[in-house]
């Protein structure tokens, strides 16, 4: 099953490296993983995605990574009515006979065309996974010179209090 933890770190040198340690040691993979700066100075947000067999393995998880030194919050934010984004940019070969076939699939999708050559354009998208997937689905065809792609980032909607059993965090 696909979970999303989240979790708050100090920004410090070699933060990143000791989560991502935790996971290889344990044999989980992630699927995906974001990091930026949050409102607090000093301090980051961390996004994994990955795939566990049941939910004693993403609570063995948390409990590991709550372990950590640098490690503010941890939270399994799988199971909550959440806000997920993803960005791409994707660059794609256009020639004059199908230009405009490829513009009628970016419009529905609400992406941008972000830079244009004469034989090439540059695709900016942002959404949910599937609505992300969809979209390299149907642009296949065309082909795809280069792609790249953040990996989820979450947040729980509105006011939502993450549960005890789900909710890990010391300061």
């Amino acid at each position: 099953m696909k979970r999303i933890i989240t979790m708050t770190v100090l920004n410090r040198p070699g933060v990143l490296n000791r989560i991502t340690n935790l996971f290889t040691k344990r044999n989980y993979n992630i699927e995906s993983i974001s990091v930026g700066l949050t409102e607090q100075e000093g301090v980051s947000r961390i996004t994994c995605v990955v795939h566990v067999e049941n939910d004693g393995m993403v609570e063995q998880i948390t409990k590991q990574l709550n372990k950590q030194i640098d490690v503010l919050k941890v939270a399994d934010i799988s199971d909550q009515a959440i806000v997920a984004r993803e960005l791409i940019l994707m660059k794609v070969p256009v020639l004059p006979h199908n230009r405009a076939e490829i513009y009628s699939i970016i419009e529905p999708f609400r992406a941008s065309v972000i830079d244009v050559s004469k034989d090439s354009i540059i695709i900016q998208l942002t959404g949910e996974t599937e609505k992300v997937e969809a979209f390299i689905d149907l642009i296949k065809p065309y082909g795809i010179r280069e792609l790249a792609r953040t990996g989820t980032t979450a947040f729980p909607r509105g006011n939502q209090r993450t549960s005890q059993q789900k909710s890990y965090s010391f300061v």
